[in-house]
């Protein structure tokens, strides 16, 4: 069960990322607020931008250095930059939602008739 709720936690990480680089976008293109005011709601998201780890491996390496390449560009260069990474966080969230629909269940059901088959063989 450990194991499906990590996958769990996994999807919400990158369709956090997901939603604060589409949100990040429309923020470039009409309001221009701070970055901290955007990352409101995304908990994950502000983490990272403390410079915490929110995913293992290599996808924790490329989730820091999206966030340290926000705000060190001008505006229309910042907007194609988080245009390339969407599609990049878009495949990551696809990838993370796929993996939490097969391997969650999955899972779920082999830790539950595990339990069933040691209370069968304890009784």
């Amino acid at each position: 069960m450990a194991i499906s709720a990590e996958k769990k936690r996994e999807m919400k990480v990158y369709k956090q990322f997901y939603d604060f680089n589409e949100k990040l976008i429309l923020n470039l293109k009409f309001n221009k607020d701070k970055i901290e005011t955007v990352a409101e709601g995304f908990d994950c998201v502000k983490k990272a931008l403390k410079g915490e780890e929110v995913a293992k491996g290599e996808d924790s390496k490329f989730l820091l250095q999206y966030v340290n390449d926000i705000g060190k560009t001008d505006a229309p260069t910042q907007l194609l930059y988080l245009t390339e990474q969407g599609q990049t966080l878009l495949s990551l969230k696809q990838k993370s939602e796929e993996n939490y629909k097969k391997y969650g269940s999955l899972y779920f059901k082999l830790s539950l008739m595990a339990g069933i088959l040691i209370a069968v063989l304890l009784a």
